[in-house]
C-alpha cells in the first residue's frame, strides 16, 4: 500500500493553490504546512498526510512514494532487498523522529534516482 507521494514543484504558492482547489472534492486538504530551511512543505490529506508538495529540490530531483510497511522487520528487510537488487542507500532504517516519534523508515534511490520509503508508524 503507498503511504504518500511527494512531489517537487517550481511554485509552492501557485501548487498550494492549484491542489487545494483540484483535490478538495475528493475531501483534501491542507493538513500541515512547514518551513524546511527557506523551503516550503505543504501537507495534503484526507485523515493523515498522504500528498506532500515542496520547493526544496528541482522537480524530479526529489520526488519520492513511500510504501508503508506492518512492521519496522519489513522496513529493514526492503532496505537490505533494494540495496541487494542494485539500489543506492538515502537513509538507512530508523526512526525519523522529526515526521513523528514512532515514524521508522528506509530510503534508497532506485535505477533511475527516484527515492523510494518504506515507513512503519507502529511504535516499536
Amino acid at each position: 500500500m503507498i503511504d504518500h507521494l511527494a512531489l517537487d514543484v517550481t511554485d509552492i504558492d501557485r501548487s498550494r493553490a492549484f491542489y487545494a482547489a483540484a483535490l478538495a472534492p475528493l475531501g483534501f486538504r491542507v493538513m500541515a504546512e512547514e518551513k524546511d530551511g527557506e523551503a516550503t512543505v505543504v501537507m495534503f490529506g484526507v485523515e493523515a498526510p498522504e500528498f506532500v508538495i515542496a520547493d526544496k529540490d528541482r522537480p524530479g530531483e526529489a520526488n519520492h512514494v513511500a510504501f508503508r510497511a506492518a512492521s519496522r522487520v519489513q522496513v529493514d528487510a526492503f532496505h537490505k532487498s533494494a540495496l541487494k537488487a542494485g539500489g543506492r542507500d538515502s537513509g538507512g532504517p530508523g526512526v525519523r523522529e522529526n515526521y513523528s516519534p514512532t515514524y521508522y523508515a528506509a530510503f534508497v534511490l532506485d535505477p533511475d534516482g527516484f527515492n523510494i520509503e518504506a515507513v512503519c508508524h507502529a511504535p516499536g
